[in-house]
């Protein structure tokens, strides 16, 4: 006999058939012939019995389907109030353990102020609808001392300048971002337990 997609009939009509091919088994029915009876796979039998077996009636009764309503939604004060603060503060300073602005992070936010859980494509959402994107934040060095450089752009430079301007030479820039002193270029072999 060939089986048919339950999955199409109305949640009470699945109820029904689990209810029926459930009954047909404890009465004495094998699990194929229950299969052919009711037009549905034998491993579809052998879950709606373990389901009974684990959690009685219950199991075999019908689910919402469809998207839950009401959760996931943020309402427009929350909103505005995670906004203001991804737009003006960093997690750490908000006791997140995250030191960047991600969805997690946001979620986080939400979550233990308003205890709303969003999922991650929904708070995605929510950020790009508030002006933000993803972006590769900029890499300083945390020694840096923006006075210092202040001055050598305004004072150092230009006379660095001026001075090749006066002698005809040319000013080449050099970039060492991401150079490590101790980057591993490849791989070797060594003695073992001794670093080559």
């Amino acid at each position: 006999m060939q089986t048919t997609d339950a999955r199409k009939l109305p949640p009470k009509a699945q109820e029904n058939i689990r209810r029926l091919a459930v009954q047909a088994v404890l009465s004495g029915k094998t699990q194929v012939e229950t299969a052919e009876l009711f037009g549905v796979s034998r491993v579809a039998i052998w879950k709606w019995l373990k389901a009974y077996q684990q959690d009685g009636e219950q199991a075999l009764q019908a689910k919402p389907q469809g998207r839950p309503t009401g959760g996931g939604k943020l309402k427009g004060f929350q909103a505005a109030w995670a906004a203001r603060l991804v737009r003006g503060k960093y997690p750490d300073q908000l006791r997140l353990p995250f030191a960047l602005w991600t969805r997690e992070a946001v979620g986080a936010l939400i979550e233990r102020k308003f205890g709303v859980s969003l999922a991650l494509s929904t708070i995605g959402r929510y950020l790009r609808s508030w002006g933000f994107s993803p972006q590769k934040p900029v890499r300083r060095a945390y020694e840096q001392n923006r006075a210092q450089v202040q001055y050598w752009l305004q004072t150092k430079y230009p006379a660095i300048k001026q001075q090749a301007k006066e002698t005809g030479a040319r000013i080449y820039w050099g970039d060492e971002m991401g150079l490590r002193s101790d980057h591993p270029v490849g791989r070797t072999w060594g003695v073992k337990g001794e670093t080559p």
